[in-house]
């Protein structure tokens, strides 16, 4: 029964947060299919892939020239009786213009990753925001909303940041490492085999780091949605929270959280911070033992002084691309953590839309529930055995105490949860066995919690019927008692909404979502509290504008004020899940049961 409301709007503010703080750690799923999905979201930009790859393969061939060059210089000059100055000025034109091309190429080759990766992650984002639209609202019942916009935001941005610095620089490294590794070889094997004793240690060492600074990055990135999420649902409550005077109860929640993201992100950094100084310590490593064997092999006249120059340069060419590998993949631990949380969405199970589904062409509006059970949590029931039947054009009435189950039902027609037992039939067919998309083009919702969107109040009539023409639009505006109001704003129609409707009266939002639903002409009416909290005159304009609205149709109308459902075709009266009592205002008056105490709560002085 706690359920009931928390099916539409999620849970407490410090439920949501405190099940997130003190939960365990996040663990870092599988790298290696993270990878393998993210490969095939770049497969899609081959053309610019080819293009990279092209282009790092003639920088990285003229920075590997370089070295050779500069040995070829160095020779020139010593161990020569004269030295040959044609020959060491077109040694440095080259030598030169090598570098230059060089620049070129990997400017060429940022430019091009640049759109490459900014491609790839706009159909992340893409796929990512289609997904979201397709999860069940139990999904975001269960997650913050900054957090799910952490995944939409920060998590993408970080795949995006990873993927434009890091991917070119990999394919860079990759193929220097290869080039200069043929290259010492060719110079002198033994020199090529002790360079590279010290790279092993470095490896391994590296290899040990990033395996704890990948959970680091995963940890920081769930906080950091745990902290937009509290930011977002903070601001969003604001006139609660300065209604409470609870500005210093929310500043020190936030420090709280804003502590642990501290924490946890000083740990990644350290861990990431490490790896460059060993792979320094190892290349400088590297270097000693060049210059020691070096300068011994060139005093016994088996090299020259100009290949060890050539070696020393091919050494730091072949040491320096792993230690940008090492460095490169810290931010592909963060990118990789964030592309789990991503692809973790994406494998969501989502609302089937249209599999093996049937498609109503037109509903008549008879509706019926079979001993339907069911529960928000497994193994406690919200609704028992309920048993309801609307005939076309009847108005049913749903009322009892708070958490009886009277929203639970609508959230059960509408299919944004499922039943757990029983059936619910609209027009004799099992509403599971309808598309969730077309079965809710039939059904019309206005709630006691009204949502417009920062549009005009044209825009947010038009949502109800897409493609309606501004004259049916003003015309169900009419209907609802709107148009008077519209009119009167400084831009009629066209005046925009703000972020939280504030520029217009509560139930001024409530008859523009009633002119909405009347734009839809739904077959089936579902009317929640939707005179819950406006004042008696606002009231009245309401009703008359449900009135309009529920001609025809057959309707289900949840309501604290007994008032309002007089003439209801059936009233049921629900009490902790089940249908205690049903019949029409005058016989369950009469009755002297639950409803008659109900309603004299509200109307001591007069007993209908």
């Amino acid at each position: 029964m706690a359920h009931e409301k928390q099916g539409i709007s999620g849970g407490r503010l410090g439920n949501r947060y405190t099940k997130g703080l003190i939960g365990p750690k996040e663990k870092a799923k599988n790298s290696k299919t993270t990878i393998k999905r993210l490969w095939v979201y770049l497969k899609g930009q081959k053309k610019g892939l080819y293009s990279v790859l092209l282009t790092v393969l003639m920088a990285s061939g003229l920075n590997l020239a370089g070295p050779f060059l500069i040995g070829m210089a160095i020779d020139t000059m010593i161990g020569q009786e004269e030295v040959d100055f044609k020959r060491l000025s077109t040694i440095t034109v080259i030598l030169l213009m090598s570098y230059i091309f060089a620049a070129l190429m990997t400017w060429l080759q940022v430019h091009i990753m640049v759109g490459v990766s900014q491609n790839t992650v706009r159909e992340i984002r893409k796929d990512l925001f289609a997904k979201m639209q397709t999860l069940s609202l139990k999904f975001f019942n269960s997650k913050t909303h900054g957090e799910l916009m952490s995944r939409l935001t920060n998590d993408v941005e970080n795949i995006n940041n990873s993927l434009s610095q890091s991917v070119a620089q990999v394919f860079t490294s990759v193929i220097t490492i290869i080039g200069a590794l043929i290259l010492m070889m060719w110079f002198s094997p033994l020199l090529t085999f002790l360079s590279l004793i010290s790279i092993p240690l470095g490896m391994v060492a590296t290899a040990k780091i990033a395996s704890h600074t990948r959970k680091h990055f995963a940890s920081q990135q769930k906080e950091l949605g745990q902290l937009n999420g509290f930011v977002e649902e903070t601001i969003s409550g604001q006139k609660v929270v300065k209604a409470f005077a609870r500005e210093q109860k929310v500043i020190k929640e936030f420090a709280s959280i804003n502590e642990k993201l501290t924490s946890v992100g000083i740990r990644a950094q350290i861990f990431s911070g490490i790896i460059m100084p060993v792979m320094h310590v190892t290349s400088n490593l590297s270097f000693a033992i060049i210059a020691g064997a070096g300068g011994f092999m060139a005093a016994r006249g088996i090299i020259t002084v100009g290949i060890i120059a050539s070696f020393i340069n091919y050494s730091r060419q072949f040491t320096r691309p792993l230690a940008e590998i090492a460095n490169q993949f810290n931010m592909m631990q963060s990118a990789i953590a964030g592309a789990e949380r991503v692809f973790e969405t994406m494998d969501e199970k989502s609302e089937n839309y249209g599999e093996n589904c049937k498609i109503l062409k037109e509903v008549v509006g008879e509706v019926i529930f079979k001993d339907v059970t069911f529960g928000y949590e497994k193994d406690v029931n919200v609704l028992k055995n309920v048993n309801i039947k609307a005939l076309p054009g009847e108005t049913i009435a749903l009322v009892g105490p708070t958490g009886a189950g009277k929203t639970t039902i609508v959230n059960l027609l509408t299919r944004f949860y499922d039943i757990n037992k029983g059936t619910i039939m609209i027009d004799k067919k099992d509403i599971r066995e309808i598309d969730r998309e077309n079965l809710r083009r039939f059904l019309g919702i206005v709630l006691q919690d009204t949502y417009l969107f920062s549009s005009s109040i044209r825009e947010n009539i038009r949502y109800g019927k897409l493609e309606a023409s501004d004259e049916e639009v003003e015309a169900a505006a009419k209907l609802a008692n709107a148009h008077s109001f519209i009119k009167k704003l400084p831009y009629g129609y066209d005046t925009n909404i703000s972020e939280d409707g504030g520029n217009i009266s509560q139930g001024q939002r409530q008859l523009l979502t009633i002119a909405r639903a009347i734009l839809a002409d739904p077959a089936i009416l579902i009317l929640d509290e939707a005179t819950s909290s406006v004042d008696t005159r606002t009231e009245m304009y309401i009703q008359e504008a449900m009135l309009k609205l529920m001609k025809g149709r057959t309707c289900f109308i949840i309501a604290h004020r007994l008032s309002t459902i007089r003439n209801a075709n059936q009233i049921l009266v629900i009490n902790e899940g089940e249908i205690i009592e049903r019949g029409s205002h005058r016989e369950l008056l009469d009755a002297k049961g639950f409803y008659y105490k109900l309603y004299n709560n509200q109307f001591k002085r007069q007993v209908m």
